[in-house]
């Protein structure tokens, strides 16, 4: 019989991850600052909590999906945190990205109390959510894992168990946003050159697609671009935030990124212009006001 699963954080990403586990015939116990989701999800079955200490009280495995590691660090080890509901033997799934000194820490802690913990960030957006696509990077014991790893194949269809510590799999979604980060950085130049060349750029992304350039971020953002939606399915202020430990951690392993810094140099900037909210595919638009031009479909 499938264990009882709690999810803590029902935002972009959360939401639709708790909607697969329903639609899975899990039994799911939910909660989220703001209620409006809880509610919406109880209208699907789930059981709705006010606070995380309930869920886990519940549950036997507990997700987490929220924005950053101090929403991850009141929710586990807070007054009302899953810490103060768990029973021995349970289990946590931190799926936000997390910095992975904290992981370990959070584990450590979690660990000393019988309750055993994977960092398992994904990578996908808001549509990998929904779609049960999402790629998950796993830090953690191996019998953890395997233990788990039933539940993660309903909202991913690439699970890779990253090594045995928690944290593993948080360093190894922060090399996949340093190459997310430079690709968008990357398609943003090239769409606008082709735009002040006079390129249709939709037919420089089919061009584009079909050679060594081809990548997820043509694949799924261009298109957005190309519509001028800038609703996010991943949000700058977002992308900051991963290349922030991106950056601490390399000036801990004394690692020289270069690119990458330059990169995040940019998605601030972007940040600074009041576009924190917006999708991450909205870097191009710091190139658009330099260039003083707009890339759309068709061009005009």
């Amino acid at each position: 019989m499938p264990p009882p699963l709690g999810f803590i954080g029902l935002g972009l990403m959360g939401k639709p991850m708790a909607t697969r586990l329903l639609e899975a015939h899990y039994t799911v116990a939910v909660h989220n600052r703001s209620q409006g989701a809880v509610r919406e999800l109880a209208s699907r079955g789930a059981i709705p909590c006010t606070t995380a200490r309930e869920v886990a009280q519940q549950a036997q495995v507990i997700i987490t999906m929220l924005p950053d590691a101090p929403e991850v660090e009141e929710v586990l080890l807070g007054h009302e945190g899953v810490l103060q509901g768990a029973a021995p033997g349970s289990m946590v799934i931190d799926m936000s990205t997390n910095h992975p000194e904290v992981s370990a820490r959070l584990a450590a802690q979690l660990q000393a109390r019988q309750i055993m913990m994977l960092d398992a960030p994904v990578s996908g957006g808001d549509m990998g959510a929904r779609n049960g696509t999402l790629s998950i990077m796993v830090g953690g014991a191996p019998e953890t894992f395997a233990a788990c790893k039933p539940i993660l194949e309903k909202l991913g269809h690439k699970i890779v168990h990253a090594g045995p510590r928690v944290g593993m799999g948080g360093h190894a979604n922060l090399a996949n946003q340093i190459l997310v980060s430079v690709t968008l950085a990357g398609m943003s130049e090239a769409l606008i050159y082709g735009a002040k060349a006079g390129i249709d750029p939709a037919l420089l992304v089919e061009a584009m697609s079909a050679g060594l350039a081809r990548c997820g971020a043509l694949d799924i953002k261009a298109p957005k671009i190309l519509a001028r939606d800038f609703t996010p399915g991943g949000k700058i202020n977002t992308q900051v935030n991963h290349l922030q430990y991106v950056l601490q951690m390399a000036h801990q392993l004394q690692l020289s990124l270069p690119v990458t810094a330059l990169v995040n140099a940019l998605f601030h900037a972007v940040q600074t212009a009041g576009r924190g909210e917006w999708d991450q595919a909205a870097i191009i638009t710091l190139f658009e006001d330099l260039a003083q031009v707009t890339v759309r479909s068709p061009l005009r």
